[in-house]
């Protein structure tokens, strides 16, 4: 690991040492919003946002940034590599985009290819070790089990945590090296809301 991010993952823990989980707003979830509905508000807001470099004219003519739909067999194999059945909202989300670019880098992280999400533990071991090392046992135990599916060569990462056993539920984690803490959402329409709120 380099050292600069030893140095940022000291900073984290010291962060969440001293404190609560960074604090957002509520987003109100209804049965309105679909899938498909938030994922193209999103797109629209990120299309439409002045100044954003990071947008293709073709995306504009499109009003869509988002990678083609991935195919069920590509879902399948996903989940026959990592051993596990995907959640609903996410496999939802990725027969509508297979993935999409970040707005904003330094702020969202990039939805990778679903043939590109990976086990944090497999990706970065060091930084479980560290949060382990450091007493945060429930953290590191989280993190071990935990699916990157945005983010993967970025400063933050959107992880998917599964269940622990059939009483349990997923888990959705945003998390980062300048975040104190996670931030947890109910699901992954919670955190697309969130994100259109947040675009400028």
């Amino acid at each position: 690991m380099k050292s600069e991010n030893k140095f940022f993952i000291i900073i984290l823990l010291a962060f969440f040492s001293c404190g609560d989980n960074y604090n957002r707003t509520e987003i109100n979830l209804s049965k309105n919003n679909s899938m498909k509905k938030i994922v193209g508000e999103l797109f629209e807001k990120i299309v439409a946002t002045k100044n954003n470099d990071s947008v293709t004219e073709k995306q504009r003519q499109s009003i869509w940034i988002g990678n083609s739909p991935a195919t069920k067999v590509e879902i399948n194999e996903a989940e026959t590599r990592l051993g596990i059945k995907l959640p609903n909202d996410y496999k939802e989300f990725l027969q509508i985009a297979n993935g999409y670019p970040s707005y904003n880098e330094t702020v969202e992280p990039s939805f990778v290819k679903v043939n590109e999400i990976q086990y944090f533990k497999d990706l970065f071991p060091e930084i479980i070790t560290i949060w382990k090392e450091t007493g945060n046992e429930q953290i590191s135990s989280v993190l071990n089990r935990s699916i990157i599916i945005a983010g993967i060569n970025e400063e933050q990462w959107f992880l998917i945590i599964p269940p622990k056993n059939q009483s349990d539920k997923w888990k959705y984690w945003m998390f980062a090296n300048w975040i104190p803490g996670e931030i947890e959402y109910q699901n992954l329409q919670e955190y697309f809301l969130h994100v259109t709120e947040s675009v400028e």
